[in-house]
C-alpha cells in the first residue's frame, strides 16, 4: 500500500554520508519520502521504500482483458483522422 508523504523538497545525501549512515537514509525514505543521493554535487540516485517502487513500476493492467473491462474511456483511438480530399473538376463532355 502506498504511503502518503507530505509534499516537500526531498533530502539530499552526499554519497559518503549515505554510505556511512545507510540505515538513517532508509529510515528517512520510509518516514519522509524519497531521498536523493548525490555524487560530486550531481543527483545520482533516489532511494524510495519498496512499496512505493512497486506502485510506480507496476503495469496499470495485467492483460488485455483488464484493459478492455476498465471503467475509463478509451475513445481517442477509435477512428483514424479523416483525410482531406481534393475535388477534381468535373470532366467536360462535348
Amino acid at each position: 500500500m502506498s504511503k502518503d508523504y507530505e509534499v516537500r523538497e526531498p533530502r539530499h545525501w552526499q554519497v559518503q554520508e549515505a554510505k556511512a549512515r545507510f540505515s538513517a537514509v532508509l529510515d528517512a525514505a520510509e518516514d519522509e519520502g524519497p531521498q536523493i543521493v548525490t555524487r560530486r554535487g550531481v543527483e545520482t540516485a533516489v532511494i524510495v521504500p519498496f512499496a512505493e517502487w512497486q506502485r510506480i513500476t507496476r503495469p496499470k493492467y495485467r492483460n488485455v482483458k483488464e484493459w478492455l473491462l476498465a471503467p475509463e474511456a478509451r475513445t481517442e483511438n477509435l477512428a483514424p483522422a479523416r483525410l482531406e480530399w481534393e475535388l477534381r473538376p468535373a470532366p467536360k463532355f462535348d
